[in-house]
């Protein structure tokens, strides 16, 4: 879709923005009384390395603008992939974000969280006005690098970063033959495969979705709208593995192209929406099939067993 057909509609300018990934972050800040604020952000970005300046920017809406506009620091932590949760607590408004979750103090009694892929504490060093957010410059004064795989974000929806497999190229026949993980002592490692496995598998779902004229976070959505149709905006949230905001923009995608009706808290998918599911079921049986077509099916019962054992490890 291009922007004149759209004519510039904030959700599709949203969806569109989305399909650049980037990294999420959790920015917090302690004001001048005390009061701590924290709020989920995936605007971080790199100024200047002389002298050391980095920008994100926060919605004018929101309730933290006080306490970052006064605070002397603010701490930008860079969410390591294994803290969904924690991004997700601090993009929900309550009362006290803090409560019950750890953490230390950084420059400016600035809240640092354990566990992040990194941080970077800034004094505050500039507000500009941009549209419906301000935007936050810090100069770093200090910063953590952990190194731990990054949270990431992408199309509505979590995401992690996965080597490329086109990313180097062997030098000749022999360093590919040398280079094949598979038949190394690597290739027993079963964690390394299924992710191995979902990097090859998962570009193909996302091209076919888009095919169907549905973005990723849609395409899951409606599938998991079709079992659980009564579920909870919390309990969608977590089966398929989004934020509330992009869930609750999916739904409204959904809607709008008349595939779901929405009464309360019921999302009942309609006639349209049953059609586009069988599409989306199509491609789903056929990739399955392409993929696992060698397999019987006693080894592909049991091939469901061990992916079940692992998702009930979470």
């Amino acid at each position: 879709m291009t922007s004149a057909e759209n004519s510039m509609d904030p959700r599709q300018f949203r969806r569109a923005l989305g399909n650049f990934a980037s990294g999420v972050t959790i920015v917090t800040a302690c004001g001048p009384d005390g009061h701590k604020v924290g709020v989920t952000a995936n605007s971080f970005n790199s100024v200047s390395l002389e002298p050391p300046l980095i920008l994100w920017s926060l919605d004018k809406r929101s309730g933290a603008w006080e306490v970052f506009k006064t605070a002397s620091h603010f701490t930008v932590n860079l969410l390591a992939s294994d803290q969904i949760a924690l991004s997700n607590h601090f993009a929900r408004p309550q009362e006290d974000k803090f409560a019950g979750i750890e953490y230390g103090s950084g420059l400016g009694d600035a809240p640092v969280f354990a566990g992040c892929a990194g941080n970077f504490q800034c004094s505050n060093y500039q507000h500009i006005d941009g549209g419906d957010h301000w935007i936050m410059i810090g100069k770093v004064e200090r910063y953590e690098d952990h190194g731990r795989a990054p949270l990431v974000y992408h199309q509505g929806g979590y995401a992690m970063v996965l080597p490329h497999p086109r990313g180097r190229k062997p030098e000749s026949s022999e360093t590919s033959e040398a280079g094949d993980l598979l038949n190394t002592r690597l290739g027993d490692n079963l964690f390394y495969l299924l992710i191995q496995a979902v990097n090859a598998c998962h570009p193909r779902f996302v091209q076919e979705n888009l095919a169907l004229g549905l973005r990723n976070s849609e395409a899951r959505l409606l599938l998991v709208l079709d079992s659980a149709p009564n579920d909870s905006l919390a309990a969608l949230q977590q089966a398929a593995a989004m934020p509330a905001q992009e869930v609750e923009e999916a739904l409204a995608a959904l809607q709008e192209r008349g595939y779901l009706e929405g009464v309360e808290q019921r999302h009942q998918v309609t006639a349209a929406g049953h059609a586009k599911l069988e599409e989306l079921w199509g491609t789903v049986n056929k990739a399955q099939g392409d993929i696992f077509g060698a397999l019987s099916e006693g080894e592909l019962e049991v091939f469901k067993k061990a992916l079940r054992l692992g998702m009930a490890s979470r």
